[in-house]
């Protein structure tokens, strides 16, 4: 049984950190599904109503990146409750050792655990209707997947399952990138997220059919595609090419356990 939640951290990358899901009071600050999830466990019986949070995701991190960093911060602010998501970003790399990544997450599961703080998990994104530069890594995120399950079984952790939540696959749920999640997406996460450290399981979705978007004019799709390929995966392979991430020279946005603002 989940004890009441009195202090929150979050760690991971960009979705964590909660792009694009602008805050309305901050200029070049996001909010995403987990600063959501800290407003809504205010609310629920399981959190307290002075509830704390710190925030050290930051966008374009790799998991041994946050396993480093991220990490120990997060043990020594010694919170009730952590969201751990990562490795998203490793399994775009058509290199990368999807064992090894898993090894890597279970030990830092490990530490927080022996610690004694509750860890909230979520797999990845099931790229089957996104780009086809994008759905090429649908293999590889489904193995990590399998291995992520396993280790939440393993050591007692919640798990946040967005591969399985095929409404947030509307096209409404995704920011213009393809890659991140638009304020409505980030909402229905925290939604999953708080359905499952309620009551253990996820909202009441069945079926595994994607929701149906628009059919559009090949003419229109190609020069879609074209568009999308030269605004957004052009500039992130040209930074992976320099050795830059979008998350350099940035700072966690939220370092200390802070009492909650509800976003608006």
């Amino acid at each position: 049984m989940l004890e009441t939640i009195t202090s929150y951290v979050a760690i991971g990358d960009s979705f964590s950190e909660g792009l694009m899901d602008h805050d309305p009071n901050q200029e070049n600050r996001y909010l995403g599904w987990a600063d959501r999830l800290a407003g809504k466990l205010v609310d629920s019986p399981i959190g307290s109503p002075e509830l704390t949070y710190a925030n050290l995701a930051i966008r374009g991190r790799l998991l041994d990146r946050i396993i480093d960093e991220q990490v120990p911060m997060a043990l020594d602010l010694k919170p009730d409750l952590v969201s751990f998501c990562a490795g998203g970003n490793d399994c775009l790399r058509p290199t990368a050792d999807i064992d090894d990544l898993a090894d890597q997450f279970e030990r830092a599961v490990v530490a927080f655990r022996e610690a004694g703080i509750e860890v909230l998990m979520c797999n990845g994104f099931d790229t089957e209707i996104s780009s086809p530069l994008i759905r090429a890594v649908r293999p590889r995120v489904g193995i990590y997947n399998s291995h992520l399950w396993s280790i939440a079984q393993r050591h007692g952790c919640h798990m946040i399952d967005v591969w399985g939540l095929r409404p947030l696959y509307a096209g409404d749920n995704w920011a213009d990138d393809r890659i991140h999640l638009s304020p409505a997406g980030h909402d229905l996460v925290a939604e999953q997220a708080l359905a499952t450290l309620e009551s253990g399981h996820s909202l009441p979705v069945t079926g595994f059919a994607m929701p149906a978007r628009p059919t559009r004019p090949i003419r229109s799709a190609v020069s879609e595609e074209s568009k999308w390929a030269r605004e957004h995966f052009a500039p992130w392979v040209g930074r992976r090419l320099r050795g830059q991430s979008s998350g350099d020279q940035l700072d966690a946005k939220l370092p200390d356990l802070t009492p909650v603002r509800k976003p608006e």
